[in-house]
């Protein structure tokens, strides 16, 4: 099994097109249910004889006892479950061991985001006097104009950028290219931006595709980014637990506050199932009742 697992791994990396970041789960969340297995049968390692729906329920039951979060417990069981249909193609398994095993039932919390007045004040708060400044009120404009996730602004390359139309084409999950769009105010302040970018990096002298860059004319990380974030909330002195995902929340639900065709900002977001996007929907109908039940004389 533990072969099978590195297998796995390969056939998420180079076949799947998987991120390194989805490939380290799978293998962080199959590495632990391959170690409960070994301590479970007081084996140095697991046969495929041995991978029963039995002692994937065994583990599971082990994972509530350890207090697990319900979206942890679900994604260990959503690995176990593809691990399984893999070894089951190649043969190793005649049946997926994991397909009956039900995950917890999950909470439904509706995604966190800032009103239209917060995004005003978050975007207005890096100065203007310093490239540092410029560079992530283009940054964070581009975050909530565009939609897009925080991996995919600091993989973009200029060459994916094209102001003249407000347009950037995005590698989303699974390595899938989109194309998003960028309002007026995003575009103005990429363009200042990169002016900026180009007398930085004359004086690195370096030569990167990337758009936004660090201050040695690097290209930025996801990290980076949530940390210039803290930084500007703070100075707007609104919500420290606010993260570069909300600005993509906000995006979303403002614009279907204004009427957008689900469809289209399903197709913006990239997301590949409608059900996702449709979250969107009851954080907008919510709002409505509360405004209804405030307003309404007989409500």
């Amino acid at each position: 099994m533990e072969q099978g697992l590195a297998e796995f791994l390969t056939h998420l990396g180079l076949e799947k097109n998987a991120s390194e970041k989805t490939v380290k789960s799978y293998r962080e969340d199959l590495t632990q249910a391959l170690v409960f297995a070994r301590d479970r049968l007081k084996k140095s390692h697991v046969d495929p004889a041995d991978w029963t729906t039995r002692l994937l329920r065994a583990f599971v039951a082990w994972l509530h006892e350890q207090k697990y979060a319900k979206t942890t417990i679900a994604r260990r069981l959503a690995a176990v479950r593809s691990f399984g249909k893999f070894l089951c193609r190649g043969g190793v398994l005649a049946a997926n061991p994991a397909q009956g095993l039900r995950g917890p039932r999950q909470d439904k919390r509706l995604p966190h985001f800032l009103t239209l007045a917060d995004v005003h004040k978050l975007l207005a708060a890096p100065p203007g006097a310093d490239w540092a400044g410029r560079r992530d009120r283009a940054m964070l404009e581009t975050l909530y104009s565009a939609g897009i996730r925080v991996s995919e602004l600091v993989g973009l390359d200029l060459l994916s950028v094209d102001l003249n139309d407000g347009v950037i084409t995005v590698r989303g999950k699974g390595k899938k290219e989109r194309l998003a769009l960028l309002g007026p105010d995003a575009v103005r302040a990429i363009r200042v931006w990169l002016d900026d970018r180009a007398v930085l990096l004359k004086a690195a002298g370096k030569d990167t595709p990337a758009v936004f860059l660090n201050n040695k004319g690097g290209r930025l990380t996801t990290r980076s980014v949530g940390r210039l974030l803290a930084k500007h909330l703070k100075a707007a002195g609104l919500d420290p637990r606010t993260s570069p995902h909300t600005l993509r929340h906000s995006f979303a639900t403002h614009m279907l506050d204004a009427g957008a065709d689900i469809r289209g900002v399903q197709e913006l977001l990239g997301h590949k199932s409608l059900a996702t996007t449709q979250v969107y929907t009851h954080v907008s109908t919510q709002r409505l009742q509360k405004s209804y039940q405030k307003a309404h004389p007989r409500s």
